[in-house]
């Protein structure tokens, strides 16, 4: 298990922000979110799942990682330069949230392969391939979220884990008001028990579900204060209910 002060501790330290995502976010429009909070946001959780893994005393670049819904490739990118063994994949798709719909100068100039994915949840992978897969904002959007889960549970090997994050939560205020001005980008909010249930019967183990992100970062500057903040509030306060996402961590049984 993963110690709650672990999580604690990482996601609320000082981070300083990446120069070539601060560089990438100034000349291309579609990245702008890269250019401050949310920026601070990816580097924690990135720096938190490390941490999971130097803590066992593990080399970094003999962890497999799979960066499923690899998108405009910053979380890849993180990834690598953390030192992580990493394949990326996306949807074959027009939409701009897919790598094949949008440009993408981020895997473009780092050189970052994309697994084109052909297939609504069916993975081309082999069982227990990876030692973990992440999923920053991908499980909401996909056509059936529970047989996604079982896919990614057959390519995650025993005791490798899930990580999740930006998953909208059912009450969160930032989400409902979206709703109600028609803007239905999440379609499916989860409710905690929910994604347990899921978890469960897709043979994962619950580690470790938080809130985060009460305040939604894509227009803030950079703020280790704000995120210090906005952790606390999500951890030890009622407010944590109206909070943006769900984040946290499953084990492969």
């Amino acid at each position: 298990m993963i110690s709650n002060s672990l999580i604690t501790t990482i996601l609320s330290k000082p981070v300083k922000l990446d120069s070539y995502l601060l560089n990438v976010s100034s000349r291309t429009a579609t990245h702008k979110f890269l250019g401050g909070a949310t920026q601070g946001c990816y580097i924690r959780m990135v720096k938190l799942l490390a941490s999971i893994y130097t803590q066992q005393g593990l080399d970094l670049s003999t962890v497999r990682v799979l960066d499923w819904g690899v998108g405009k490739g910053h979380i890849s990118y993180l990834m690598k330069v953390a030192g992580f063994d990493v394949k990326s994949c996306d949807v074959v798709s027009s939409d701009d949230d897919s790598s094949f719909g949008q440009d993408t100068p981020i895997l473009r100039e780092k050189s970052i392969n994309v697994i084109p994915l052909n297939d609504p949840w069916l993975l081309p992978f082999k069982d227990g391939e990876f030692d973990m897969v992440v999923s920053f904002g991908v499980l909401e959007h996909v056509p059936n979220d529970y047989e996604s889960l079982r896919e990614l549970r057959r390519i995650i090997k025993p005791g490798g884990i899930f990580f999740f994050s930006f998953l909208p939560y059912w009450l969160s205020w930032s989400q409902r008001l979206a709703h109600l001005r028609g803007n239905r980008y999440h379609p499916r909010l989860y409710k905690v028990r929910r994604l347990a249930r899921m978890a469960s019967d897709a043979s994962f183990e619950v580690d470790h579900i938080w809130h985060g992100q009460l305040f939604p970062k894509n227009s803030f500057p950079h703020s280790n204060h704000l995120e210090r903040v906005d952790r606390f509030l999500t951890r030890v306060t009622p407010l944590k209910y109206f909070a943006t996402n769900i984040e946290g961590i499953l084990v492969a049984k």
